[in-house]
């Protein structure tokens, strides 16, 4: 598939993909949705090891493309936005969450409503300093979506969550740092630098990462007994794993590890 709203490349073992609207803040239309989806089953089959989730141009997402028109009609050509999200946001989300790989998200400039989501449903997020966060829901008389009410009062507390979306400020990438929402805040300049090194640690890592990266997903709703059993389940699997006998076998030789994802 040749992509327009996204661009996609693998740089060693880290698959690299943007948000191509630049002229837009890369503010997503079902055409982007629909090319993300395609992108992230392509990633999924290939042999990429992390996923490192960024925007092109000045800023990572500012949040679904209201005026996603059909050239020549004066109808907007986006389903009502309950529909949108059903086909064809929750079908991605759901893609990206059910990942076998970590992901990391570099966030340039702002990253609003949907864009914020996406941000923080990443593993590991790296932020610019001058980057923001912002639920812009309410300043159009809308609600959180891209599961954003889901994440948030788990990551930053319920009143903070509140906060946020009744609100609707602007979160400074400090201050979303300091509230456990994101990992790192580095200079505009270091952005990508230090988000791939951090992909790459993540992609030259064992295969059990995938199997931590389910574990904590399912953690949010689990019970403790379901989460043991998880664990026990999972434990099952990585020690099965050549990744596995490398590790020890490294640890015995007191060398680094050389992990092969296998």
């Amino acid at each position: 598939m040749e992509y327009k709203n996204v661009i996609l490349q693998q740089v060693g073992k880290v698959a690299v993909l943007k948000l191509n609207a630049p002229e837009a803040l890369n503010a997503m239309t079902l055409n982007m949705v629909a090319e993300l989806s395609h992108a992230v089953s392509a990633i999924q089959h290939g042999d990429a090891r992390c996923l490192l989730l960024t925007g092109e141009g000045r800023g990572f997402c500012a949040g679904a493309n209201i005026r996603d028109f059909d050239p020549g009609s004066s109808a907007m050509t986006m389903p009502p936005s309950g529909s949108a999200l059903e086909m064809h946001f929750h079908p991605l989300i759901n893609k990206i969450r059910n990942m076998e790989i970590p992901m990391v998200s570099a966030v340039n400039g702002l990253a609003v409503g949907v864009g914020m989501s996406f941000a923080i449903m990443a593993d590991m997020v790296v932020a610019a300093r001058s980057a923001y966060f912002l639920q812009a829901f309410a300043r159009i008389g809308l609600v959180p979506d891209g599961g954003s009410s889901y994440y948030l009062p788990r990551i930053i507390g319920w009143k903070r969550a509140q906060e946020l979306s009744m609100l609707a400020e602007k979160l400074p990438a400090e201050t979303a740092q300091e509230w456990g929402l994101i990992n790192r805040v580095v200079d505009d300049n270091l952005l990508m630098d230090e988000a791939m090194a951090l992909a790459e640690r993540l992609a030259n890592g064992p295969r059990s990462l995938g199997m931590i990266r389910r574990l904590y997903w399912e953690s949010l709703n689990n019970s403790f007994e379901e989460q043991l059993q998880l664990e026990s389940e999972m434990q099952s699997k990585a020690s099965a794993t050549s990744d596995n006998r490398e590790g020890i076998q490294a640890f015995l030789e007191k060398r680094d590890a050389k992990f092969t994802g296998q």
